[in-house]
């Protein structure tokens, strides 16, 4: 799969992505990640891809011309799995994530500034998505979270495939995720529950929903 990232900042892209399992998945192809600089594609000699939105208010928007030229580019005349990262986009989420990671190639645009011309979203842009209900300066982290996210239900990424089924979001009614332990089981008067290191893995099961139930507890069913 490949991702498009159309921003004023690839080196931030860059230098995440050759790391961890998003370096090692780049080094077996699995996916691919393209860093597009928006300032290639400005029409003035100062590089500018920003200017001051008509009819006055605060800071500076994008301008349409270098982001046509950007997204075009990349994936042609028409629209073709284009995303905008903008706070007030639909909510990133683990469903979101599986759908687009069936796609071949998606083209995710940071937004900075106050935002974008309206004509870019209008035209050019499939989806608009927010990883979070705050404000970033720009799109740049969210779409490292995107790349992350959707890399992970790419098969080969993962070194387990049942990390990505009993992690937290994957578990049913997005219930969480149970405490975990690891050697050594007694560290100063801090101990491993017993019940972990009994090999019993149907009693490991039922622990593991009881602590989810006590850590995320079930709505009330009756009256309020």
């Amino acid at each position: 799969m490949q991702f498009n990232v159309i921003t004023i900042f690839p080196g931030l892209i860059n230098s995440y992505c050759q790391e961890s399992l998003l370096g090692k998945a780049q080094k077996k192809k699995l996916i691919k990640v393209n860093a597009v600089n928006l300032r290639d594609f400005a029409v003035d000699k100062h590089n500018s891809v920003d200017d001051a939105p008509y009819g006055g208010g605060p800071g500076m928007v994008m301008m349409v011309e270098p982001l046509c030229k950007a997204i075009k580019k990349i994936v042609g005349r028409k629209k073709q799995n284009v995303i905008l990262l903008s706070a007030r986009g639909k909510q990133f989420d683990q469903p979101t994530a599986k759908r687009f990671a069936k796609l071949k190639n998606i083209t995710l645009v940071c937004g900075r500034y106050e935002g974008v011309d309206q004509r870019v979203i209008d035209n050019l842009i499939d989806e608009e998505v927010s990883v979070g209900p705050y404000v970033l300066q720009g799109g740049e982290l969210g779409a490292l979270i995107m790349i992350e996210t959707i890399s992970r239900f790419i098969p080969g990424v993962l070194g387990n495939k049942e990390s990505l089924t009993e992690e937290t979001f994957s578990l049913p009614g997005d219930a969480g995720e149970y405490p975990q332990y690891t050697r050594p089981d007694k560290f100063k008067t801090w101990k491993v529950p017993p019940v972990l290191l009994s090999g019993d893995h149907k009693k490991i099961k039922e622990w593991r929903e009881k602590a989810l139930s006590t850590i995320h507890p079930q709505p009330s069913q009756g009256r309020t």
